[in-house]
């Protein structure tokens, strides 16, 4: 699977000097609201030393990372929802991210213009994730129409599920009007197919030194359920804190194939058996699994080679039930 993630705050927050570090390109990050007027998509392959040793081992031919998509977007504002400022139009960009980095600027810096006047993380926090379920309640009011239309028109048998879903989509809409989460309703089928911005994981990036920030505002996202990293982007590059906090987020963890002809790394979900890993690779391995093959990673570097790791009695046969542990080497047998 490819991570994506899409990049949100208030102008002048420090979004698009992000984006520069991470993806080595020059997005404009001039001082001024609205700088960028487009979608910028970036992608970054995820640092991983252990991709960099297995290639040397194998003396592989390629080396393939695993790597994340970075969408970043206009400057939200407050009424960006009903079309205040550039960011609205390109929600759209983010709904099909995986996870949300939201930009708060905690530094104080007079040169650099804020758009409210004042640095204020807590303010700017409540501004954008308002904005974000605004947003979402515009996309639920277009689906309850139509839920309403199905509830009514449906025959007996069917109409049980959709008047289900009609006052599940009733129920998220009112819990977004009063500010309340709505993340234990994300896993209902009417629900996760709308991709609602509000029942992403999200990961703050705090702008600023560890000073900056108050304990105030690391117990607001803690209550929230979210993690958060801080960092002061005109000093330190940030990527490679940031994509494993977003991998312990999102629960994700990497296992990796290697050979003569490449070694690469495959991103999963934690917790995922081997059929499931077989399927990241082509979606008919997982059908048509047969078994796996699997060396530690630890145990492969040990041993000095595939080779070498099974004469030590260090690789392992695992079946359809085998749960796939972050390091593992594997080579999969399907038919």
């Amino acid at each position: 699977m490819r991570l994506s993630i899409g990049i949100v705050g208030l102008p002048n927050v420090g979004k698009s000097t992000l984006f520069n570090q991470i993806t080595k390109n020059q997005v404009l990050a001039a001082n001024y609201p609205f700088a960028t007027i487009d979608p910028n998509v970036g992608v970054v392959e995820v640092p991983d030393q252990r991709l960099d040793k297995l290639t040397e081992i194998s003396k592989s031919e390629k080396r393939v990372p695993a790597i994340v998509e970075f969408y970043d977007i206009a400057g939200l504002v407050k009424g960006a929802s009903s079309g205040e400022g550039l960011g609205n139009k390109f929600l759209s960009h983010i709904r099909e991210t995986q996870a949300i980095v939201h930009v708060l600027r905690c530094f104080q810096n007079e040169e650099i213009i804020h758009v409210a006047n004042k640095v204020d993380p807590l303010s700017d926090l409540e501004i954008i994730n308002a904005e974000l379920a605004l947003k979402d309640i515009e996309t639920l009011e277009k689906r309850i129409d139509k839920a309403e239309g199905e509830a009514k028109a449906a025959p007996p048998a069917g109409g049980k599920q959709a008047q289900k879903d009609f006052e599940l989509l009733d129920k998220t809409r009112e819990a977004l009007s009063q500010g309340e989460s709505i993340i234990e309703l994300a896993g209902e089928p009417v629900i996760k197919e709308l991709r609602l911005l509000s029942t992403k994981k999200k990961l703050y990036l705090l702008n600023g030194d560890e000073s900056d920030v108050s304990e105030e505002l690391k117990a607001k996202i803690k209550a929230e359920g979210s993690a958060f990293v801080v960092a002061n982007l005109g000093k330190e590059p940030v990527l490679n804190e940031l994509i494993k906090k977003a991998y312990e987020v999102l629960g994700l963890i990497s296992f990796f194939t290697t050979g003569e002809e490449e070694s690469r790394a495959w991103t999963i979900r934690d917790g995922s058996t081997a059929p499931q890993a077989a399927g990241a690779i082509h979606t008919d391995f997982e059908n048509k699994f047969i078994r796996a093959e699997v060396v530690a990673y630890s145990d492969l570097i040990e041993a000095g080679s595939w080779n070498g790791a099974k004469q030590k009695g260090k690789m392992r046969v695992e079946g359809k039930e085998y749960i796939v542990q972050d390091g593992d080497v594997m080579v999969i047998r399907h038919g």
